[in-house]
């Protein structure tokens, strides 16, 4: 696709970044603005016994002190939830005693000033009847359940295919093991932030940080009582996201709840540590992996049982079984999902989510084989390549993932790789290399937008999304550009408000796909129009001039079409990582990696450059880095900081090289693109894991893989 598309295009809206100009939820100025600050639980299980106020509501500049006994009106009961919708969570709205984990709102001052809000809020005194809280895998089987639908109640809590247990049996060459992950706080630099104006008891203005503002606007409408149409939910810019903020939480609605009964605008900002707690987070995992093969390396039997935390009030499931289901070929397949009931609040969608520790289990257990075989891990993987999708039974729309092992082994000199561990160094620094696939899914949902050109032959396109710090603005306007066939100086895209068409959330990696096709189409739509007014070879702007009209118009709506029935569609990927092991201390330095993708059309060179290294960074942080350490009898977070909560930063990272393979896949948007958010944290976790096995011979299955697990 010739044009704009494709093009490495500056980010339209960098310069307001750079400049400060860009204007997140906390930045809005409103008069008569007040401030709210939220007071959370310091328990994990049980009840408040009392709320003493007394001393915060002496405060100077404090407006109010709200707690359970204010009994905030709302119209539905917040514990229930529509299973499978992104914005639905069981919330917390100061309607009663009950504590269901650490970090939940138990209070809310409001002041004149943030400071004096911050001083209310630390003077509240909540007394507790406490009693321990269970967060911990202990019991195992006994304890969990399958749930009947995971992933948004759209996979099979337990799923099988052929007679996994006879091929297990029978197979010559096992790998079986445990592997797990930890619990993960996503952290973007922008804090849960929300606004909310009241105009009139009907009408509500919300500014707040969200990744699905009409999901959001649903959500709040419900909860208040209030009509879709008559709630405005506004995000211009996002901070970073990570899937804390698809969900709608329990401050948004309670900062439009606290607004109401002050009668003035409120703003609410969650502190850093109330991020750990009640909006979400990547729950543990424990992954039982079974590999069965022949000893040329073909796969006869793969199960992968993963057990993993949900919430006492809710349920969330970390679909991590899905890249065992489909990723290899293998005729004799079993995955199960089993949950723990424990006193969290409840997990949400994380990162890939369900990928991102799915492939880090799979992709070791791989590698494992690999060596139990004595064959190299990219010719094992190749061996057991999936010509289709064996889970749905169904042809893929495209995959390239041949030409990514290809591409990825020669860029990395694997070719180089003595598969003898413990036999390469740097110095005194054991060097270790290794690889591992990436996957996820192409997804697409229903989305809307308007296409308007005015008679100085600007381009106006509006539809109400969202970007994350994706680059949405700028593949969207690249889009609308190449769509109506106009420079890409002569657009202007519009995002982040319920009254532009509406959008689903932005998550999934779904938003390029989704949106770009609805863009795409409304940009087509707008072109034809105009054309039909006027004539060939009459450029667009002068029949628009000549039309005596203000500006022409053309709406789009698009959704999935039965190409979703009929293929399989995924984003693939090879990744190769080099380690450096200081085997005295144990100290692990990823010296490079190369990451090779195919992921359909990509829209923008060097946004995309951008998308696919942070995932490769993230896969780093699982492997290396993050946990969110429980204290298991007080059942709160211990590292709720970002000086404690550990993520890379720029000298924990050496060199990546980023590249991708040539593919358009039609099957799955107009604009060819599959997505890239999230692929790049799939598998970089893994070949970062086995290249320290290679390293050091030392097979770690527990992430993050710390210094005292390597000392020798």
């Amino acid at each position: 696709m010739a044009g704009a598309i494709g093009e490495p295009l500056d980010r339209v809206d960098g310069r307001l970044k750079v400049t400060g100009q860009a204007v997140y939820t906390a930045d809005w100025q409103i008069p008569n603005l007040a401030h709210a600050v939220l007071v959370t639980s310091s328990i994990a299980a049980g009840r408040i016994a009392s709320i003493d106020t007394h001393a915060a509501k002496q405060v100077p500049g404090v407006i109010a002190v709200l707690t359970h006994y204010d009994r905030l009106p709302v119209a539905q009961d917040p514990s229930k939830v529509k299973q499978g919708e992104p914005a639905d969570r069981a919330l917390q709205l100061l309607q009663d005693d009950r504590v269901l984990y650490g970090g939940q709102p138990v209070a809310v001052a409001i002041a004149e000033t943030l400071e004096a809000a911050n001083e209310a809020a630390e003077k509240v005194l909540v007394h507790y009847e406490a009693r321990r809280p269970s967060i911990t895998f202990a019991g195992g089987l006994a304890r969990s359940y399958i749930p009947e639908k995971a992933g948004g109640g759209k996979d099979p809590g337990e799923k099988n295919r052929g007679d996994f247990h006879q091929a297990i049996a029978a197979a010559p060459v096992k790998v079986e093991n445990i592997y797990s992950t930890p619990f993960h706080t996503h952290n973007p630099m922008e804090p849960h932030a929300t606004v909310a104006v009241w105009d009139g008891p009907e009408k509500l203005t919300l500014y707040d940080t969200s990744q699905g503002i009409f999901g959001d606007r649903a959500r709040v409408a419900g909860l208040l009582g209030l009509k879709p149409e008559n709630v405005r939910v506004v995000c211009l810019y996002v901070g970073g996201g990570f899937g804390s903020k698809g969900p709608t939480w329990s401050h948004s609605p309670l900062c439009a709840m606290v607004a109401r009964h002050v009668g003035r605008p409120v703003k609410l900002v969650l502190r850093r540590p109330q991020m750990f707690g009640p909006v979400g987070c990547r729950t543990e995992t424990q992954q039982a992996i079974s590999l069965g093969a022949s000893p040329d390396g073909k796969l006869a039997a793969l199960s992968n049982e993963t057990l993993s935390h949900t919430s006492t009030f809710d349920e969330f499931t970390e679909t991590a079984t899905l890249p065992s289901r489909m990723l290899y070929s293998v005729p004799n397949n079993y995955t199960v999902q089993r949950l723990i009931r424990s006193d969290i609040g409840t997990p949400s969608y994380t990162r890939a989510p369900g990928e991102a520790p799915g492939t880090f289990t799979l992709e070791i257990a791989m590698d494992e084989l690999a060596y139990r075989l004595g064959m190299d891990p990219v010719e094992l993987r190749l061996r057991n390549y999936a010509e289709k999708d064996e889970d749905k039974n169904l042809p893929w729309s495209t995959k390239s993932l041949r030409e990514c092992y290809r591409r990825g082994a020669d860029r990395f000199g694997w070719a180089k790789r003595n598969a003898e561990p413990r036999s390469m160094r740097q110095g005194k620094k054991l060097v270790g290399w290794g690889m591992a696939t990436s996957v996820y899914p192409a997804r697409r949902s229903p989305a809307s937008a308007v296409a308007r050109m005015y008679p100085d032959g600007s381009v106006h396109v509006d539809a109400g999304s969202q970007d994350l710090g994706t680059g949405t603005y700028t593949i969207m306007t690249q889009i609308a550009a190449d769509a109506v066939g106009v420079p890409v100086s002569d657009v202007v895209f519009r995002l982040g408000d319920t009254r532009f068409p509406e959008t689903p959330v932005s998550g999934g990696s779904q938003t390029a796909a989704t949106c770009g096709t609805a863009v795409f189409e409304a940009g087509r739509a707008l072109r034809d129009r105009i054309r039909s007014m006027g004539g060939d070879g009459v450029a667009l702007r002068e029949i628009v001039a000549r039309s005596g009209q203000p500006y022409v118009e053309a709406k789009a709506s698009s959704g999935p079409n039965e190409d979703e029935k009929k293929f399989s569609s995924y984003s693939f990927g090879a990744q190769f990582a080099e380690v450096h092991v200081d085997a005295d201390v144990g100290q692990v330095f990823v010296a490079r990696m190369t990451g090779v993708f195919a992921a359909g059309t990509i829209l923008n060179a060097k946004t995309a450059r951008s998308q696919f290294m942070g995932g490769m960074v993230w896969g780093i942080s699982l492997a290396l880095q993050e946990h969110s350490a429980y204290d298991r009898g007080l059942g709160r977070i211990v590292n709720n900081n970002l000086a404690e909560y550990h993520v890379p930063v720029n000298a924990d990272i050496g060199e990546i090289d980023v590249s991708w393979v040539e593919e358009n896949d039609p099957h799955v948007s107009a604009v060819g693109a599959k997505g890239i958010g999230e692929i790049g944290i799939t598998g970089s976790a893994a070949a970062v894991a086995n290249a320290i096995f290679h390293a050091t011979g030392n097979r770690i299955r527990e992430a993050p893989i710390t210094p005292d697990q390597l000392i020798t």
